[in-house]
């Protein structure tokens, strides 16, 4: 355990914490602007609940990921400082702007969107909310521009060992960037449809808040059924493009050791490093060469293909390239399924297998999420900036001791974090619509009073 492990070890636990909140508010962000402008148009007391009920759920989480979010900065320049120096002028310009647009503009119209219900007109609100959710797909931009050019790197000149901008177009608008940003973007609202699913199927089994918790589960269910399978199209063109710009990431992710024609879609294994293979393989003949080349005898390239210090450890991004793949699939299966029952204008409430089923995907989003980073990130090693810039290079001369420490502080703090987070989001599930936020009621639809529980 070197300080260079621990350092990593270190940031992938607080960015692991940190992604699982924007992963859900930033789709979250966009059901409130879709619930609004319903409860607006139809004046249903129901889209007007939903929207009070959810928009608490949304400022725990924005907190979080705001609180989370800031420590990962300074843990940039403390433990990676050659990174800082080397990147610091490409990326630093991008981190800024992510200040300078997104979150000031979150920070700017959140009070509004949370506390201004009555004391705002209804266009003003409506604004407010809308801008919010832009500004969370504006964050999701810059940051995804960020990790884009570390994978592809572009625009830029080395001199010396550090980075200078070429082209800024270029560098914001790096190879992969257009797929990696479509990808977490429908990957949070798949995310946040799931939890409005499980939820709203929470309450159904218990015949609590019906009306609230059907329109829901439509709701959920329409968007799931649109995004879960346009995530796989997405995924299928993002893994295209990795493939050519990190084939040894792909090849991580395939379980592929050797170079081959023809070669078979590795479904389980257990990869041995050392030995350069996998043992008890389970394949599907010439099926990797078809998905990935979309020829039965295209050309796979395997690890084998670059020394063993170039190459990135492939359990760890065989494994979690799998579960990201499962929770997508049993996700767009549940999705499918619920669409069926709407098509045939089924009564929800009365298919009890479908709600309990539908109460386990609640963490599916989260996990597809986190893994799907795993891959992102384990498939780039042993590189901070892809064939440029090593992360054993990056590393800050810090102690062994002193990132131990630090590390079992962040531990300890986040874990109470994120527990205090899960009771309160359980208290506020079980308590459901209503309690601390007033209704409007139904003949005055404008009088609904400030949301003092948020």
């Amino acid at each position: 355990m070197t300080a260079e492990i621990l350092s990593r070890i270190q940031f992938a636990f607080t960015v692991s914490f940190h992604i699982l909140f924007p992963a859900f508010t930033i789709g979250l962000s966009g059901f409130l602007v879709f619930f609004e402008i319903m409860w607006l148009k139809t004046k249903k007391k129901t889209y007007l609940d939903l929207y009070q009920f959810w928009s608490k759920l949304f400022a725990l989480g924005f907190g979080m990921g705001v609180v989370s979010g800031i420590v990962l900065a300074f843990e940039i320049g403390t433990n990676f400082n050659g990174f800082t120096k080397s990147t610091g002028n490409v990326l630093g310009p991008l981190l800024a702007y992510e200040v300078l647009t997104a979150f000031f503009l979150e920070a700017g119209f959140l009070g509004i969107m949370l506390f201004g219900l009555n004391k705002v007109g209804k266009g003003l609100h409506l604004t407010a909310t809308t801008l919010v959710a832009i500004g969370t797909c504006i964050s999701a931009f810059w940051i995804i521009a960020v990790n884009s050019w570390m994978q592809a790197p572009s625009g830029f000149i080395l001199k010396d060992g550090v980075f200078f901008t070429d082209r800024w177009m270029d560098v914001i608008f790096s190879p992969t960037f257009a797929y990696r940003l479509t990808h977490v973007i429908v990957a949070s609202y798949v995310t946040a449809a799931f939890v409005l699913i499980a939820v709203s199927s929470y309450y159904l089994l218990r015949n609590r808040f019906e009306s609230f918790a059907k329109t829901g589960l439509r709701v959920g269910l329409v968007f799931a059924a649109l995004l879960a399978p346009a995530q796989l199209i997405i995924g299928d063109f993002h893994g295209l493009v990795t493939l050519e710009k990190q084939p040894m990431k792909v090849a991580a992710m395939e379980g592929r050791w050797d170079t081959m024609a023809g070669a078979p879609l590795i479904l389980f294994g257990i990869p041995d490093q050392k030995a350069e293979k996998n043992h008890f393989e389970i394949s599907i003949p010439k099926g990797a060469s078809y998905l990935l080349t979309h020829n039965i005898n295209g050309v796979v390239h395997g690890l084998k293909d670059v020394s063993p210090a170039d190459r990135p450890y492939m359990a760890l991004v065989f494994y979690s390239f799998r579960i990201m793949v499962g929770c997508g699939i049993v996700m767009v299966l549940m999705s499918l399924y619920g669409a069926v029952l709407l098509l045939r204008r089924k009564d929800l409430s009365r298919h009890r297998v479908f709600l309990r089923l539908s109460q386990y995907t609640l963490p599916l989003g989260f996990l597809a999420t986190l893994s799907g980073w795993y891959v992102a990130e384990l498939g780039r090693q042993p590189w901070l900036v892809y064939g440029l810039l090593r992360t054993k290079d990056s590393i800050s001369p810090l102690p062994q001791q002193a990132v131990m420490i630090s590390l079992m502080l962040f531990v300890t703090v986040y874990s109470i974090l994120l527990l205090c987070f899960l009771i309160y989001s359980a208290k506020l599930i079980r308590k459901g619509p209503g309690g601390d936020l007033p209704h409007m009621p139904v003949d005055n639809p404008m009088s609904v009073r400030t949301p003092q529980g948020v």
